[in-house]
């Protein structure tokens, strides 16, 4: 018998989301020579009704995929098979996570955002009940405000650190721990890979960089100034603007 102090090189079980099954489905077919180098995958629309999935979830792979370097994308073109895809492959385990988060902050950005959609309303909601100015909140906003840049990299990783930090700081506002614990880990998933490669392809379409800015803007001043349900609604309509722009655009 095992002792309890013993090691074992056995991973934890866990759950895999729609996305990853969707992933391992192409690395088969890339390893199994059904994909070839240079190969076009089918268009987002297709791959999702041959699949019978949605394309929010296809987005979700083919973005894991890329991030990955097996598949290449091709302005105005779509996606296309690696040169070295079948090399690459063989460095991720069978069943592996392409693209995905480390440790315990595991999620797809589709399954994060319609969380965020239920829980950041009321946060925002009871921060503004205990309404007050901050001064760090207010120094991420002026940080988002200074980039507004989207044909910058550097200045989409920046806005990106900037953005996640100020939905972190809204929870603490409410001054309760649990839920700086909570947003502590969304914050933690909105650093991952997977997560950045969306989000970064999203804010590149001109303009909603500046929508983004002001939704921040008015959820912060609205918790700021003690209005509660102001504060609920825009945080609403912001989570729906980027849930649409990254998973349904």
């Amino acid at each position: 018998m095992m002792r309890a102090d013993q090691q074992t090189n056995i991973p934890p079980l866990r759950g895999r989301q729609l996305y990853e099954h969707i992933v391992e489905r192409i690395l088969d077919d890339v390893r199994d020579g059904r994909l070839a180098p240079g190969d076009r995958l089918p268009s987002e629309r297709d791959l999702a009704r041959a699949l019978e999935v949605s394309r929010s979830s296809v987005r979700e792979a083919v973005a894991a995929l890329q991030t990955e370097g097996i598949l290449r994308t091709r302005a105005g073109a779509g996606s296309y098979v690696a040169d070295d895809a079948l090399a690459r492959t063989q460095g991720l385990a069978r069943n592996g996570r392409p693209g995905g988060p480390p440790g315990g902050a595991d999620a797809s950005p589709s399954a994060l955002l319609e969380a965020r959609a239920l829980f950041e309303p009321a946060i925002a909601a009871l921060a503004a009940e205990r309404g007050r100015e901050d001064p760090h909140a207010a120094e991420l906003l002026a940080s988002m405000e200074e980039i507004l840049d989207p044909e910058s990299a550097e200045g989409r990783a920046r806005w990106n650190d900037a953005d996640r930090l100020f939905h972190r700081q809204v929870a603490a506002m409410t001054g309760n721990p649990v839920l700086v614990a909570i947003a502590e880990w969304v914050a933690e998933v909105m650093d991952q890979p997977l997560w950045q490669r969306l989000r970064d392809e999203s804010i590149a379409v001109p303009g909603r960089m500046r929508i983004h800015m002001a939704e921040h803007r008015m959820i912060y001043e609205a918790v700021a100034g003690g209005d509660a349900r102001a504060a609920e609604f825009y945080a609403r309509a912001h989570i729906e603007r980027v849930r649409r722009y990254m998973t349904l655009d």
